[in-house]
């Protein structure tokens, strides 16, 4: 009797919990050796939604590994991308700095990272035709980066990221989907950028929306920012379950 019960167990564990692991996949960018996580639904369908994930920036941190979790547990492959590859995690908040202004002043560089990650993903399980790409922060400013690309994919959302794009570069059409969740006192995004990115929108006639929650700064999804809004970057519970939850809305209208 105990061994039939510990064996019941043992597929109920299984059943439940493996399934939604965190696998470290390994992968390069010419000789530089990348570092991404990913995880498969827990119940896969016949469209194989993927959600590609690109995170703050200090690099891959437990705010995304959490989010590709919960997007397992609702159905979709996911992938945590590595931006800066092994030997350049940041350790503190000046490398980040460092670290994160590299790749948005070399747009080309970061787009690179980010479709490698996007060709992992697939290579995951995900439809090649039934993805959206995430952001936070420094992400966030990723996936604009990727719809401003034309990678292959039927949306993006940037939660509270950058918006800014050098006023040099020719604008083209950008024919994904485009979701920003934005905080409405965030100082990191001044007004001016904020219009610009607009008229960017209009001009490149993109599919696109953009969500103020208030009494938000940068980084209000983040458990780990704290609660002081006048450090510029802080959690808000509100507005983070909210963005969630329009996310969600977003990935069932733009996904199979």
């Amino acid at each position: 009797m105990k061994n039939i019960f510990l064996a019941l167990i043992g597929v109920l564990l299984s059943s439940t919990g493996a399934q939604a692991q965190l696998k470290p996949v390994a992968y390069t960018d010419g000789a530089q050796k990348l570092n991404g996580l990913a995880v498969a639904p827990q119940k896969a369908t016949k469209t194989k939604p993927g959600v590609l994930i690109l995170p703050a920036w200090k690099g891959i941190d437990t705010h995304a590994k959490q989010s590709a979790e919960k997007l397992s547990k609702m159905g979709y492959y996911s992938f945590v991308a590595d931006i800066y590859g092994e030997g350049n995690y940041p350790k503190n908040t000046e490398e980040a700095g460092k670290q994160a202004g590299f790749y948005k002043n070399n747009v080309g560089d970061y787009q690179r990272r980010i479709q490698l990650a996007l060709d992992q993903l697939v290579k995951a399980g995900a439809n090649p035709d039934n993805i959206v790409v995430i952001g936070y922060c420094f992400g966030g400013t990723g996936v604009l980066e990727a719809a401003r690309a034309g990678m292959k994919f039927q949306g993006v959302v940037s939660f509270h990221g950058g918006l800014g794009r050098d006023a040099a570069r020719t604008s083209t059409p950008i024919k994904t989907r485009v979701l920003v969740l934005h905080g409405a006192d965030d100082p990191y995004v001044p007004v001016s950028e904020v219009a610009a990115f607009q008229q960017e929108m209009r001009t490149a006639k993109a599919d696109w929306e953009m969500i103020y929650y208030a009494d938000s700064v940068h980084a209000f999804s983040d458990p780990e920012a704290g609660n002081d809004n006048s450090k510029g970057a802080a959690y808000n519970e509100k507005a983070d379950k909210r963005s969630w939850e329009r996310m969600n809305v977003f990935l069932k209208d733009v996904l199979k």
